[in-house]
């Protein structure tokens, strides 16, 4: 299309009149189905679709991506309602997330863009060094996934991109799972440095982006707690709170979790430290483990347990909150005296007051007393959004045990 071509007209979608539109003017960033009104013109959008969106009264409020198959039926782009969405808008916004990350990080393994907290709603991008990993986990994310790719290699410099499309995200969007490689080629694991250990990173094999970045504040946290001590790391993936704490002179660690593969990385992570005759584990699921550990008589000084999100909704959170209540019930008679257990959850539908009453709970029915050390939470790489709870997810309990 020549450059002084006229800008196509683009779909209008407008809000019901007793929605809140004053939510979108401070900030909130998405509209939900009953929100909207869902004409058949509306209904007929492809998923993905970039609109202007209107107030009840036809005023513009902003720029707004469009998705009917979704109960966030519309998301906010760009509070100005003549928002140009391409590669340019994208790498401006790419751009000022590395300035955060540069400012925060003397190396290049981050969050580089953390969904709608860094103005790109439902993207989520992790940077390992040279190579990189995006989550389109919105439907416009992934209609302009060639874009994307392009515009972080442009900020950035990356040479590996890998589009891991997978995930309950997705499927809430209507969005087909598929993992590729957008740019360059993955021959092996990518090696990570963080708090000191080294982490063995499956960019197309592993859970998520390949590796969790969002704990390591709490796994430093960890790791000063960890001199000398012998440590116990349930949920472990690919080593995260073990690892660290075998850089913060854990005499030993062990290692438990489900997946075979996980923990093979976790073994070559610690190879890699040094410190693999420091190093053990044991695959299986976790609660039958944690139950076996304790008919051993196995005692830890310092007991991990952070697995994956058991309320990722409000249906569920009430299953979640009981299953991490027999997280910390199992896991608390396991503790030595005078040792430290810390508990995690990744779990947005539970809020921090109702996962710390049902981690004591569980403490309590494990025949333990304990002291709140410390509260953690998400590493600065994953910026909250005020307005969006859903993006504070992350909470990290660690409990000093009676004697």
């Amino acid at each position: 299309m020549p450059s002084d071509a006229p800008i196509p007209p683009r779909p209008v979608v407008r809000l019901r009149p007793k929605a809140e539109a004053r939510a979108i003017r401070h900030g909130f960033p998405w509209v939900y189905a009953d929100e909207l009104v869902t004409d058949r013109r509306t209904g007929a959008l492809v998923p993905g679709t970039i609109a202007t969106l209107e107030d009840a009264e036809r005023r513009p409020l902003a720029t707004v991506t469009v998705n009917p198959r979704s109960k966030i039926i519309a998301r906010v782009l760009d509070r100005d309602p003549q928002a140009q969405i391409g590669r340019a808008w994208i790498a401006a916004r790419i751009e000022r997330a590395l300035a955060l990350r540069a400012r925060l990080f003397d190396a290049p393994f981050y969050r580089l863009v953390h969904a709608e907290a860094d103005g790109l709603p439902g993207v989520i991008i992790d940077r390992f060094g040279a190579a990189a990993v995006i989550q389109p986990n919105a439907a416009w994310a992934e209609a302009l996934i060639d874009d994307i790719a392009a515009a972080l290699a442009d900020v950035t410099g990356v040479e590996v991109i890998v589009k891991n499309g997978t995930g309950r995200a997705r499927g809430l969007e209507g969005l087909a799972e598929e993992t590729v490689v957008l740019r360059g080629a993955l021959e092996a694991p990518v090696q990570v440095p963080m708090n000191g250990a080294i982490y063995m990173a499956d960019l197309l094999g592993g859970q998520k982006t390949g590796l969790f970045f969002d704990q390591r504040p709490n796994h430093a946290f960890a790791a000063r707690l960890a001199g000398g001590q012998r440590v116990l790391d349930g949920f472990s993936h690919v080593g995260g709170f073990g690892l660290a704490a075998l850089a913060g002179g854990a005499a030993g660690t062990l290692a438990v979790d489900a997946s075979a593969p996980a923990l093979a990385l976790a073994r070559q992570g610690a190879e890699a430290m040094g410190a693999g005759d420091r190093f053990a584990t044991r695959q299986g699921d976790a609660f039958a483990t944690l139950e076996a550990l304790a008919q051993e008589g196995a005692q830890f000084d310092l007991v991990i347990c952070d697995p994956p999100a058991f309320a990722p909704s409000k249906q569920a959170l009430q299953a979640g909150l009981r299953a991490y209540e027999r997280i910390a019930r199992l896991a608390a008679p396991l503790v030595a005296p005078g040792g430290y257990l810390a508990l995690c959850s990744c779990s947005h539908a539970a809020d921090l007051t109702q996962f710390r009453n049902a981690s004591a709970r569980g403490i309590g029915r494990g025949g333990r007393r304990g002291q709140l050390l410390h509260t953690g939470f998400a590493g600065p790489d994953h910026p909250m959004l005020p307005q969006l709870a859903e993006t504070g997810y992350l909470k990290a309990l660690f409990f000093r045990l009676d004697g």
